[in-house]
């Protein structure tokens, strides 16, 4: 299990894990990242990520690829 903003590009993945605290996790869940969801990193910079989650594009910051374990 890695956090999502050290994972391979273009792999699909799946999500076994949403850390932080509640409000963090719900956040995020409101975005799709839910435990079992997949998601596929498709660019990185400088730490932050665009990803493919539930059939859209988001953009999260280093901060919370680091909440998202896969």
């Amino acid at each position: 299990m890695i956090p999502l903003s050290l994972a391979d590009k273009g792999e699909d993945m799946i999500i076994r894990k949403v850390g932080g605290n509640p409000e963090i996790r719900k956040h995020l869940e409101t975005l799709g990242f839910v435990v079992g969801g997949s998601v596929q990193l498709i660019s990185e910079l400088d730490g932050n990520v665009i990803v493919n989650v539930k059939e859209s594009r988001i953009a999260i910051s280093k901060e919370m690829a680091t909440k998202i374990f896969v």
